[in-house]
């Protein structure tokens, strides 16, 4: 029995859902739970920044996995890798396990359930991009492809909101864990059947501009990757630090205010806009000067709460930092395409762990700073401006790239 072909805008939604959960909730529904957890007194500080780390970790050792899949296979002498779509599915329902695993009162257990959900989340990452993006350019829409970055926005606004809500009804995290599990649970089963196995065998052979662009030099590339992924893992420090604390941060600028619990989903709808903006851009641009105008604005609205901690600082950063957020992903991807196209997906693991890489160094580092610090915002004022110095460093490699490398 034949599957039916899928069409571009089911392929677009079905990744926009799968990173939605595999990223906004299976990541980041940590981050507007985490001053509920703090409240109730479940963490404290230093706790909450070993689990931020567990599943930091956890993604770049799910990268690294997807990274050297291609030679695991060759090592063992196996004549085929593995099924991505398969792999999609196994990811979303491990995420949706360790979601609902998190409501459970079992903090000895909570690093280890923190840790998987982001090796499941780097997975799902990986083979839903390379899964999708590659289906869409076989459709002659490449740029839609930009739409799937739009996943990771919405859960950000939704578990935000939801959030927000369980503050207002002073309910416990516990409830937080469970309701962002459930709708895992329901996405999931939303787009199952597109992440079909045999809709990948469309895709086994590389289409025929991939076979005559790697005819050339296989050394071609390889400074570019190397200089490539330096700059990638500058933008996963350059973020982390706020991701992860902006509510903390927040409530200690802005003490009782009432806006305090919107500037995380405000961060996600900047991340949505910025997917929807990039699609938007016309082909044949520069993606390494793409990518260092979105370094540059994210380094504006990182220093934007420290330049100016109030509200209108507060929103006017959560929104610059979540722009061009899943954009720089985007085109990083993107590139790699271009520069290794086949051997995409197996590069597109390494950038992942070297984002993976600079996400594990960022909250440790503000706890640290906190803890050695005459207040916890005098801490997170220095992690911060370190955070905005990187990401311009981020931009002007970028530059440095563009010329050394020109796009062929």
């Amino acid at each position: 029995m034949t599957s039916r072909p899928l069409r571009p805008l089911a392929i677009a939604l079905a990744g926009l859902v799968s990173l939605a959960v595999a990223m906004g909730i299976g990541r980041f529904a940590f981050t507007p739970l985490l001053p509920i957890m703090l409240a109730e007194r479940s963490v404290d500080l230093a706790g909450a920044s070993l689990l931020a780390s567990a599943n930091y970790f956890g993604y770049l050792v799910g990268a690294l996995a997807c990274t050297f899949q291609p030679w695991i296979w060759r090592r063992f002498g196996w004549s085929s890798g593995v099924n991505g779509t398969r792999l999609v599915r196994a990811g979303l329902t491990a995420t949706t396990l360790l979601t609902l695993g998190m409501a459970l009162h079992l903090p000895a257990a909570w690093v280890l359930l923190r840790f998987a959900a982001g090796v499941a989340s780097a997975v799902v990452f990986l083979y839903t991009t390379g899964f999708c993006l590659e289906q869409l350019a076989r459709r002659g829409v490449p740029a839609m492809g930009a739409l799937i970055y739009v996943g990771p926005g919405l859960g950000i606004v939704a578990s935000g909101l939801a959030a927000t809500a369980l503050v207002q009804a002073h309910a416990p995290a516990a409830t937080g864990w469970l309701t962002f599990g459930v709708l895992a649970a329901l996405l999931t089963a939303a787009v199952w059947r597109v992440f079909d196995a045999r809709h990948a065998v469309a895709a086994a052979a590389p289409p025929p501009q991939a076979t005559a662009q790697a005819a050339g030099p296989s050394h071609a590339g390889s400074g570019e990757m190397a200089l490539l992924t330096v700059a990638y893992g500058l933008a996963g420090i350059g973020y982390i630090i706020t991701a992860t604390f902006l509510p903390v941060i927040a409530r200690q600028a802005l003490p009782g205010s009432p806006w305090l619990d919107l500037f995380w989903p405000l961060f996600g709808a900047g991340v949505m806009l910025g997917a929807i903006g990039a699609s938007r851009l016309p082909a044949g641009g520069d993606l390494r000067l793409r990518l260092a105008a979105c370094y540059a604005i994210q380094a504006v609205g990182v220093a934007a709460s420290l330049v100016s901690p109030t509200l209108a600082g507060f929103a006017l950063g959560s929104l610059l930092l979540g722009l061009p957020f899943t954009a720089i992903t985007f085109f990083a991807m993107q590139e790699v395409r271009r520069v290794r196209p086949l051997q995409a997906t197996s590069f597109m693991g390494l950038l992942t762990a070297s984002y993976g890489l600079g996400q594990i160094v960022g909250p440790p580092l503000a706890a640290w700073l906190v803890a050695r610090s005459a207040n916890a915002a005098a801490g997170f004022a220095v992690s911060l401006w370190i955070a905005t110095g990187l990401l311009v460093l981020g931009a002007a490699l970028y530059v440095l790239i563009a010329r050394r490398h020109p796009a062929r």
